[in-house]
């Protein structure tokens, strides 16, 4: 299927979100290679930005080939995010995303960013409007929650009101901020941002498999999807939504042999592109995310966590298939 976002065009199904910790140049490549149509960089700080934070920075990239790709910005001062913006289209990004979802305590609290906006959505409007008026033609696309809890359901409106200020294309994550990532996922919401605005809208939340995805289009009427914490450990998610919504094909489960391939693909990836110290840090939780679902996988976990180097790496993947954890 495509999808138009302005002048953007988007072959397939479904996106990958923009996890910070998670999304970064090499897991980003991984399911890109294994059927993800579109990627957004992790979470970014506008202030750092502006401020010239490196590490912030770094955020904003694509690596070459990686189209389409685009930075998701945070922050609460409309100024602020169209500079942070500006900086982002010296990268050439196929669209700019606005976080108002994200409802870490660091983002949605201390900076007042992310969720915090759901709280306020006339200033919402403002950094939209902001954003848009330095981008131009670049594609604007705005992620949400539906509301700050279950009394304030604002998703809707607020989506009307970043439309009009210039927003091109909505995702809705059918969660509250005070539910984080708990059970269940507001589908009813969803469908009403749909018929909310005349952009197109990306629904987020609870899909796992082709089947969870078919669901997701059937019962909210979305115009694409977005996959978060179900890809981490298993970037296989997006052949098996696009088997199943092409073909109505359900592949089969990955082994662990290939999930352990994987694993020090991914690591090797970000050796190179991270250094050895940073890579082996996060490592430790991708590995436990690949281990996760076979039987016995529990008792690596510990292991998991002391990983320090490749062959460390390598003596966990040796140690799953002795102990021949999920046959």
């Amino acid at each position: 299927m495509e999808l138009n976002i302005g002048k953007l065009k988007i072959n397939g199904f479904a996106a990958l979100a923009p996890m910070a910790g998670v999304a970064d140049r090499a897991f980003r490549e991984l399911c890109r290679c294994h059927g993800a149509a579109v990627t957004f960089g992790e979470l970014a700080s506008a202030k750092g930005i502006v401020l010239g934070d490196p590490h912030s920075e770094n955020y904003l990239k694509g690596y070459e080939g990686e189209m389409p790709f685009g930075p998701q910005l945070f922050g609460s001062e409309p100024e602020i995010m169209a500079k942070a913006a500006q900086k982002a289209l010296e990268y050439n990004p196929c669209f700019i995303d606005i976080n108002m979802g994200c409802p870490a305590p660091k983002i949605a609290i201390s900076s007042k960013g992310g969720s915090a906006l759901l709280k306020d959505p006339l200033l919402a409007g403002e950094i939209v409007k902001a954003v848009k008026s330095v981008i131009g033609d670049t594609p604007l696309t705005v992620k949400m929650r539906t509301g700050w809890d279950e009394k304030n359901i604002v998703a809707p409106r607020l989506a009307e009101i970043c439309q009009l200020n210039g927003a091109d294309a909505i995702t809705i994550h059918g969660r509250t901020k005070s539910q984080m990532y708990a059970p269940p996922c507001d589908l009813e919401t969803i469908k009403k941002v749909k018929k909310s605005v005349s952009v197109p809208v990306i629904a987020n939340g609870d899909i796992t498999d082709g089947p969870s995805a078919a669901y997701m289009y059937e019962k909210t009427g979305c115009d694409f999807i977005m996959v978060g914490r179900a890809s981490e450990g298993n970037p296989w998610v997006f052949e098996k939504i696009n088997a199943y919504l092409e073909r109505g094909e359900i592949l089969p489960d990955i082994s662990l042999d290939e999930r352990l391939e994987t694993l020090i693909k991914q690591t090797k990836l970000m050796i190179e592109y991270k250094g050895e110290h940073t890579a082996f840090l996060e490592c430790r939780k991708h590995a436990a995310w690949y281990l996760k679902g076979f039987r016995g996988a529990a008792a690596l976990r510990t292991e998991c966590g002391k990983i320090t180097s490749l062959q460390g790496l390598l003596d966990l993947c040796k140690m799953a298939k002795k102990f021949n954890i999920g046959e």
